[in-house]
């Protein structure tokens, strides 16, 4: 029995594996990795005790040997348990000997704690976070290149970090809900407090002029870059906040991957538009490609107009476009300014979206086209204008005297109301309907005051035009009272000849001429 459990202790390294490189052996980690937050420690059965060393100590590296933590190996059954002990500090250890203990400390750093029990490992927990401040302000001080071994490193003790399963609460109501997300309160992560950290450690470590891309970009790879975008669905608003920057940064420092993240980004939008309609990243992964499609080449490549038709109009379609409206707006009117004509693929797919029933969301396609008509010229405003002036004019009619209001503060714009007033024969008669209607019957004041206002312009400007465009209107309500009169009459007549039958229960025959005549028999 004594026999059995000394051959379960530990036994002392062979010369051979002191001699093994310092630096070499290290594997990324892998898929099981992500999803290790569950537990309180990392631990795992071992069926030798000899190959157990303490967290973040390589096997036979004897030369780290001096940093390494006690360790407290406790038998039961065939599980080791080490204990979490914090590591020298940089300052304490001459220059030579501090790249190890960084490797050290990375690999301490990719013990992942429970945090949804504040009261546990406590002392652990403090030990990581003071333990990443420290590696924070090393690669922010770095004075050399990192070495290919300590990219790696870091990159494993990230991903072991951020690539988790998010905890996303259930969602089966979340497009109506979203309507009015920004009066809901964010859904914080417990963990923050050291993932926090670990954001700014990999922030610093992507934007160091000491990390070579050629050789960083063969650990921060396709699949850590899906996986960093999975990550955009958090519910924790802070942590979008650090993909939005860390994103950009990989997307300007790895010219190589850069097709590679448009296309990601495309898939996730797709999957938003025409599946789910559910992800609560869309508005910071918009404001990425805002700064991106700025600085676009000019011409434009038949890719990025593509992205502009099958990606960026279709996010008009969704109910919950409040979440992100505002940068896709941006985006929207940076495609312009690029190539401006453009502009009559985003107007004429705005119409293709706009809405029926949704008065906010309308007000905020007015707010939209605003922008787009400032960027555009006259020439490219003349292919679309027809179109665009019929939906005008539905909006100026709207009972929603908010959707009203909008439309008739386009003419507050110097710049549409000279594009307006350019082609006022074309324009001023399909508008002028709605206009006379809202000064004669809409029942909110401002809105007949702002439409008093629009007309005024069209009268000093044109008085000729707005006479002519008055009779037709007359004429026009003159045939439609007679219309209504004819049509009020026939049913008068329909109802009589029904109230007729009804004693001898016979069928009222209606024939097809109606309404001009109606037969008895």
């Amino acid at each position: 029995m004594i026999k059995q459990i000394l051959n379960r202790l530990p036994r002392k390294p062979s010369k051979s594996s002191d001699s093994r490189d310092s630096v070499g052996g290290s594997v990324p980690p892998s898929s099981s990795s992500s999803s290790s937050r569950s537990g309180d420690l990392q631990t795992s059965k071992i069926t030798n005790p000899s190959s157990q060393v303490p967290p973040g100590l390589s096997p036979g590296l004897n030369n780290l040997n001096k940093y390494a933590p006690p360790v407290n190996l406790k038998l039961n059954g065939n599980c080791v348990i080490p204990v979490y002990e914090a590591l020298p500090s940089f300052k304490d250890v001459p220059n030579s000997e501090k790249q190890i203990l960084f490797m050290r400390k990375l690999d301490l750093c990719s013990v992942v704690f429970d945090f949804t029990d504040p009261s546990k490992n406590l002392k652990e927990k403090d030990i990581k976070r003071q333990t990443l401040l420290e590696l924070v302000d090393y690669v922010s001080s770095a004075s050399g290149k990192f070495p290919e071994t300590v990219m790696q490193e870091t990159t494993k003790m990230v991903s072991i970090n951020l690539f988790r399963n998010l905890t996303i609460p259930p969602r089966e109501h979340m497009v109506l809900e979203k309507i009015d997300a920004e009066e809901e309160e964010p859904v914080m992560d417990p963990a923050w407090t050291h993932l926090q950290i670990v954001y700014e450690l990999f922030l610093r470590f992507v934007a160091s002029p000491e990390t070579d891309a050629k050789l960083a970009k063969r650990y921060i790879d396709h699949s850590f870059v899906l996986k960093l975008l999975d990550l955009f669905d958090s519910e924790d608003p802070r942590e979008r906040d650090y993909l939005k920057t860390i994103l950009h940064r990989v997307y300007g420092k790895f010219m190589v991957h850069r097709p590679f993240i448009r296309k990601a980004i495309n898939n996730i939008f797709y999957r938003f538009i025409f599946e789910t309609e559910k992800h609560n990243g869309i508005a910071e992964l918009l404001e990425i490609l805002g700064s991106i499609i700025s600085g676009f080449a000019l011409p434009l490549k038949e890719e990025h107009k593509l992205f502009l038709v099958r990606a960026l109009i279709p996010l008009h379609k969704p109910r919950c476009i409040g979440m992100y409206h505002q940068q896709l707006s941006y985006c929207i009117t940076q495609f312009i300014e690029k190539d401006c004509k453009l502009v009559d693929t985003v107007i004429r797919g705005l119409l293709k979206y706009w809405p029926v029933t949704n008065s906010s969301k309308e007000v905020m396609f007015l707010g939209e086209l605003e922008e787009v008509l400032e960027a555009t010229q006259p020439a490219d405003f003349q292919r679309c204008m027809v179109p665009l002036f019929r939906q005008i004019a539905r909006c100026l009619n709207s009972s929603h005297f908010q959707v009203a209001e909008r439309a008739l503060f386009l003419w507050n714009n110097d710049h549409i109301e000279n594009l307006i007033k350019q082609n006022n024969k074309v324009i001023l008669p399909i508008i002028f309907p709605a206009l006379e209607r809202n000064t004669r019957s809409h029942w909110n004041q401002a809105v007949q005051s702002l439409t008093l206002n629009v007309r005024k312009i069209f009268s000093d400007h044109d008085p000729e035009l707005v006479a002519e465009c008055s009779k037709k209107f007359e004429e026009d309500e003159a045939k439609d009272k007679e219309y209504i009169m004819k049509r009020e009459a026939t049913w008068k007549r329909l109802e009589e000849i029904s109230a007729s039958k009804a004693v001898s229960r016979d069928g009222v025959i209606i024939p097809r001429t109606l309404p001009h005549q109606v037969s008895s028999g």
